[in-house]
């Protein structure tokens, strides 16, 4: 198995290095179809939109070698847009939850009411409501609001960004922290496995030990001989370190394959599942509240449509539709080599809503956790990869296993000879 250590003369490097798996990530939107009723405190009547496709490179750099039998490295990823492979354009317009209002009139509540009474008439100036028209681009990759100075002047530190805001832009072309993982060089057992993220052992975002604790690996490849029962990685997406189960055995393209699942706990809240009370404070049983590392933001993950959530939360709007086929987010590993196979990774983000008293632009809206959009990073080995994988790492290992029956077997009657002889 020293071909999958993290080595420059191992097989696999090249393949940890520069991954030459073609990765998608496709973003759904949900479209308010009503708005001007939401503000009366009618529930949200949402439409998906999409899916808009990109594609996804990923590449390492500074990657540089330690005497610990570790090696640290940085991973940046661009994505480009394929109008082919989507249902739409960048250019499309959608209405959604104006973010950044919305975001902070939660976050304000509990400021005094003069605070709060000033930003609603600097609302008012600047014509924010609490729905608005953008395009699929502008949502996701920025746009200019003077709504940004604007909180910066009344509450500073509020939000520590100027100028632009979209919920992608720091997803492009940007790295998602220095990861310092163990290469396998001494102890296979431990290859892949993350000795620390940005230098830290663990995150300080959540309220216990547990919950901050950095474990598995960086959620690329695992270690060798893979049992079926679980397998751990740190996200930095998610700010968390995240289990999937074991669900069965398979095969892709001829390659035998564990698919790894997310638990029905995974997203639970701290009374069904008490190991996560560390990731509350916490609502409904699906969601995680995410604002200590969103920069306070009333922000939650979950599973696309609420998959797997405490069915009060798919009731509280209109236009979801939970399915496993669609929403579950699933693993396919070789369990030999650790190295995943197809995957779909998949996540929901969602915004709390309600009317705060002393901003008018809140109207009526009843409190409410509101999908934003969901999207799934997904790809295959395929083509030349495959078949070299299939070749070095499953078709060789295997024969040299027949061969030394083979031998076994030779050697057997061999044995019986000599001992006759004799």
């Amino acid at each position: 198995m020293q071909n999958v250590r993290i080595d420059p003369s191992s097989i696999s490097f090249s393949m940890w290095k520069d991954i030459p798996v073609p990765f998608y990530m496709s973003v759904h939107f949900f479209e308010v179809l009503n708005p001007k009723e939401v503000l009366l405190g009618m529930k949200p009547v949402l439409n998906q939109r999409g899916p808009y496709v990109y594609r996804e490179f990923r590449y390492k750099t500074n990657i540089t070698f330690h005497d610990n039998d570790t090696v640290s490295y940085l991973e940046y990823r661009k994505l480009f847009f394929q109008p082919d492979l989507s249902s739409g354009s960048e250019e499309e317009y959608i209405v959604v939850p104006n973010i950044l209002m919305m975001g902070a009139a939660v976050m304000m509540e509990n400021l005094p009411n003069f605070v709060k009474l000033l930003l609603s008439g600097a609302l008012a100036g600047l014509k924010q409501e609490a729905f608005m028209n953008r395009t699929v681009g502008e949502i996701m990759w920025g746009y200019e609001d003077p709504l940004i100075d604007t909180i910066n002047m009344f509450v500073p530190g509020l939000i520590p960004f100027k100028g632009k805001f979209g919920l992608f832009m720091e997803l492009n072309n940007s790295n998602s922290g220095l990861f310092t993982v163990n290469t396998g060089m001494k102890n296979i057992s431990r290859v892949h496995m993350v000795d620390s993220w940005n230098g830290l052992k663990k995150v300080n975002y959540w309220r216990s030990s547990e919950c901050n604790m950095i474990n598995g690996t960086a959620g690329e490849m695992w270690p060798p001989f893979m049992s079926p029962t679980s397998l751990e990685f740190y996200s930095p997406d998610a700010c968390r370190s995240m289990t999937l189960v074991y669900e069965h055995s398979g095969q892709f393209e001829g390659v035998p394959t564990y698919r790894f699942v997310a638990p029905k706990t995974l997203f639970a809240n701290g009374t069904d599942y008490p190991p996560n009370k560390g990731f509350c404070p916490c609502m409904q049983s699906g969601i995680q509240n995410v604002s200590t590392c969103r920069l306070n933001a009333p922000i939650f993950i979950s599973h696309p449509h609420f998959y797997n959530a405490d069915p009060a939360l798919v009731s509280a709007v209109e236009g979801l539709h939970p399915s496993k086929e669609q929403h579950a987010l699933f693993l396919d590993v070789h369990p030999m080599t650790g190295i995943p196979m197809n995957c779909s990774i998949k996540l929901q983000l969602n915004l709390y809503i309600k009317q705060v008293s002393g901003i008018i632009q809140t109207g009526k809206i009843k409190p409410v956790v509101l999908p934003l959009l969901w999207f799934a990073e997904s790809g295959s080995i395929e083509g030349s990869v495959l078949k070299q994988f299939y070749t070095n790492l499953v078709l060789l290992p295997s024969l040299m296993v027949y061969l030394q029956y083979i031998f076994l077997g030779l050697s057997v009657p061999l044995i019986i000879s000599a001992a006759v002889l004799m």
